[in-house]
């Protein structure tokens, strides 16, 4: 729910048409298609156990969406680094035809990035269960059930998994690097917090998503550790989702006036 209010008011508010909140308005589509594909099933599985089923359809979008995220948060943090460092340039570098391609290219890439993965995992042989022992299609737990040898597939999705968060959290440590020697460079107390609330949500968002991430994704045996497994990815599916949506409205000030228009508006239409 607060994701979707995200994404109506980025894209109705004109306060909100920059490339932070555009990126921000992507950011929280991909998670509500995160929520949207494994929250019913976790729910239904908590209500009535037992009876909850995954189709092969299902378990084949499960394991798509996971590692989006990584692009679109490397360039929020590059848009953080030009807001501080660089803020005369800012509209400039980051216009729209930018912000557009980048991201295009975290959709794209990302799609067809995971094919060869989800390809490889619906070609192995499972005849030992059909069980899961996760709330969703976790692809450790398909090569647990498997009957292959998956010791090759599993170190070439490491590698993959290594090149995708590393090639996005670089560009995030580097960016926030120059922010932070910027920031301290401010004489007035007053002008380095003003600075830091600029990137204090996207910072806290970084911290959870890709400390979850790499926790799940650079093991080299995708089947090391199934319960901690479950309480990350849980963390990934449904913690981070809902917990972004405050971390990045409750200590802004444009959201929060955007939002209080919005029920002023929606309060009118009650009333009239």
């Amino acid at each position: 729910m607060g994701n979707t209010v995200i994404v109506v008011i980025v894209c109705v508010d004109k306060r909100l048409q920059s490339p932070m909140y555009f990126f921000l308005g992507h950011l929280s589509a991909l998670e509500i298609l995160v929520t949207t594909i494994i929250v019913p099933g976790m729910l239904l599985g908590l209500l009535l156990p037992g009876t909850q089923t995954v189709s092969l359809s299902a378990c084949v979008v499960q394991l798509f969406p996971y590692l989006y995220m990584g692009t679109l948060l490397g360039a929020m943090a590059v848009d953080c680094y030009i807001a501080v460092c660089n803020p005369l340039r800012c509209n400039i570098i980051m216009n729209r035809h930018t912000c557009n391609f980048v991201v295009l290219v975290s959709w794209v890439f990302g799609f067809l990035f995971q094919i060869w993965p989800v390809y490889v995992t619906l070609q192995l042989t499972y005849y030992k269960s059909n069980v899961v022992k996760n709330f969703f299609c976790d692809r450790g737990q398909l090569f647990k059930l498997s009957c292959n040898n998956t010791l090759f597939t599993e170190f070439i999705l490491f590698l993959m998994a290594v090149f995708v968060l590393f090639a996005s959290l670089i560009p995030t440590i580097v960016s926030y690097f120059y922010i932070i020697s910027t920031i301290l460079k401010i004489p007035l107390a007053s002008g380095r917090r003003k600075s830091f609330s600029t990137c204090a949500s996207h910072f806290t968002c970084v911290v959870i998503g890709y400390s979850s991430c790499l926790f799940l994704y650079l093991k080299p045996k995708q089947m090391q550790a199934a319960d901690y497994n479950r309480v990350v990815s849980l963390m990934v599916s449904v913690v981070t989702p809902f917990l972004n949506h405050f971390i990045f409205t409750l200590r802004n000030d444009k959201v929060i006036e955007a939002l209080r228009d919005g029920v002023k508006c929606c309060c009118q239409l009650f009333r009239n």
